[in-house]
């Protein structure tokens, strides 16, 4: 199981790389500036994670992650430079990422002994809150504000994860069928505009 989550918090920090260039390439934003916004949309979850668990951040205690970071976000960088990509497309990927990550996060908090409900939180916070200042350095309203499930598919997808567990299924099989529920209530509520209800004050 340790390798097993290993590969997939490499994975998800490679994706989530990605999606930041992805998104960054529609602003005017130098070489610099793009790789910023890869390591802060891939790195900025499992930070916010390892600081509230109180361990050391992961990037820090494997440079690995900081590398393919940087190297997700150059290669994508320069393959947009090369071809014309659909304004939409980080939508995919940015799916990806919150379906690894969400897992990856909700793994730690159940490895650090925490409840369940604290775990999944833990795992949406991991999902989530690198996008939140990807969008919020490129001066979007962060998705997770905007409408379609995003933190909601995330915390379905972790208690899922959990449930499965409970019931004795593998962790690997977990973890597979955890990240397909998310990823695809994910697209589906992008493409069916799956909202929650939203607050209107009476005036």
């Amino acid at each position: 199981m340790g390798e097993l989550v290993y590969v997939v918090g490499m994975s998800a920090v490679a994706v989530s790389a990605i999606t930041g260039v992805l998104e960054a390439g529609r602003k005017p934003i130098d070489l610099f500036g793009v790789v910023l916004v890869a390591l802060t949309s891939a790195l900025g979850g499992g930070t916010m994670r390892d600081l509230l668990l109180g361990r050391q951040v992961f990037w820090v205690a494997d440079q690995t992650y900081l590398v393919a970071a940087i190297a997700a976000g150059v290669a994508t960088f320069v393959l947009v430079r090369l071809a014309r990509l659909p304004a939409n497309l980080f939508m995919v990927p940015d799916a990806l990422g919150l379906a690894l990550f969400t897992i990856i996060g909700t793994q730690a908090g159940l490895t650090y002994g925490a409840p369940w409900i604290v775990a999944s939180l833990l795992g949406v916070v991991t999902g989530v809150f690198g996008g939140v200042l990807r969008d919020i350095l490129c001066n979007e309203v962060p998705l997770v504000f905007a409408g379609e499930l995003y933190a909601t598919a995330s915390w379905a997808g972790a208690v899922a994860f959990i449930s499965l567990l409970h019931a004795g299924v593998a962790g690997s099989i977990a973890s597979l069928i955890a990240m397909a529920a998310i990823f695809s209530l994910r697209l589906a509520a992008i493409y069916w505009h799956l909202t929650l209800p939203s607050f209107s004050a009476k005036a």
